[in-house]
């Protein structure tokens, strides 16, 4: 078969639809791009938010219309959460979020036999972490390693842990192996990823954390060897985990805490496990241990109830906590969550409204971040070419621009840092 695959969504999605490609790819099969001819095209699809929902419909109804004849084969946290949608989509083969192994039969049983089959299961039965392929097919520069899945935290706006399941996490020994796997396939960095990886750990026996995961992934691969770190949920960051993560020489001085909001009575709504007090005690344990470490958070505005004294409690803590970078949605009416019954929907128009006051705050801290390292000489790693600047990014995530004629991808080199255009560096190959 000629397979095509779309992904939506998260790094998780892009991971396992990566592993779908190996799979299928080592039965004899033929990827080949989603916008060409393909004898079925597959939909890795995503349902964090009502608009993910609307993208997943779009770009199933796009295959269909475009090729009527192929397989159109479904799988992710859309189908999972929303499988009667897909008898409206004429979707041939529906799938969720486990068993991508089975999917593969199945999708070569639909093509071998003409007829619809839909295979789901209940996520919170699943008891096993899926083991699955690390890696893509292309030599790209960064690799993502997926440790964890499922989430039980039940924010009162996510759909997530009812698309996942429960907490299922891959053994130390096996994050390690694959990551000595991913460096021996010519991966110069590995990010660590899955649905909740602070709650990584939960499942096993003995009750190991994330940092325990993450030194035996750090002290399994060389010391040039980047290891990065998914999203965070604030509460794992403690002094020890700040000690025990500054001893590793190749652990990326980038955290992505979960904030959502700087207000602490959003955050109950939210049912949230922290408060903002919390969240700063992590931001001044990282920058107990690490040299401006580059702390990046997600923002959600407009929550339910959300009056303007609220929203002026985030501003000024999001000032307070100084982030490298943010990502700021305004808030996105989800069915089938607490959150979208609430009382005190905010009007599109004062989320926006507020989405761009936050981002104008959020952009003056980026830059004053990235402006602190002008002068600087620091390793890059570089990634790829556009119109002869190579672009790559130090272990803080900071993305440099340097012009070059040599090829550079997947090479780690020196430079110096000469300036700042926008929310990228610019340098010189030292």
């Amino acid at each position: 078969m000629r397979i095509a695959f779309y992904t939506l969504g998260c790094k998780v999605n892009q991971y396992e639809t990566q592993a779908l490609e190996q799979l299928v790819t080592q039965r004899g099969h033929t990827l080949v791009p989603f916008d060409g001819e393909a004898d079925a095209y597959v939909i890795n699809t995503c349902s964090v938010t009502a608009v993910s929902d609307k993208k997943s419909r779009q770009v199933i109804r796009r295959a269909r219309k475009t090729a009527p004849d192929a397989i159109l084969a479904v799988c992710g946290c859309y189908s999972q959460t929303h499988p009667d949608d897909m008898d409206k989509l004429e979707v041939d083969l529906v799938s969720g979020t486990g068993d991508r192994t089975g999917f593969v039969d199945l999708l070569e049983q639909t093509w071998q036999q003409h007829k619809s089959i839909t295979a789901l299961d209940d996520p919170f039965q699943r008891r096993t972490f899926e083991n699955l392929p690390a890696g893509g097919l292309e030599g790209r520069t960064r690799a993502m390693l997926k440790i964890e899945d499922g989430c039980v935290n039940f924010c009162s706006y996510c759909i997530i842990p009812y698309a996942r399941g429960r907490i299922r996490s891959l053994p130390a020994a096996d994050c390690a192996a694959q990551a000595k796997a991913l460096v021996e396939s010519g991966y110069q960095e590995i990010v660590l990823t899955g649905i909740e990886i602070s709650s990584w750990g939960q499942d096993l026996e003995g009750k190991p954390t994330l940092i325990d995961a993450v030194e035996a992934i750090c002290k399994a691969v060389p010391a040039h060897i980047r290891v990065r770190l998914g999203s965070l949920e604030p509460r794992t960051i403690t002094e020890d985990f700040c000690r025990r993560c500054a001893a590793l020489e190749n652990l990326c001085p980038h955290f992505h805490l979960s904030m959502q909001s700087g207000c602490d009575t959003v955050l109950q709504r939210m049912n949230r496990k922290y408060d903002s007090k919390r969240y700063y005690e992590s931001v001044q344990f990282l920058r107990g241990v690490y040299d401006r470490p580059a702390i990046t958070t997600d923002l959600i505005v407009g929550f339910p109830g959300e009056t303007e004294e609220e929203f002026v409690q985030t501003l000024d803590f999001i000032q307070k906590c100084g982030f490298a970078a943010m990502h700021i949605f305004p808030y996105s009416r989800r069915p089938g969550t607490p959150a979208a019954k609430m009382p005190g929907q905010v009007p599109n128009a004062v989320k926006e409204e507020r989405a761009h006051r936050a981002a104008q705050i959020a952009r003056d801290m980026e830059y004053a971040y990235l402006d602190s390292f002008v002068g600087e000489t620091l390793p890059v790693l570089f990634e790829e070419e556009r119109d002869g600047v190579w672009l790559g990014h130090t272990t803080r995530y900071c993305q440099v621009g340097v012009s070059s004629s040599e090829p550079l991808h997947n090479q780690l080199r020196l430079v110096r840092l000469t300036g700042r255009e926008g929310s990228q560096l610019t340098g010189e190959l030292g």
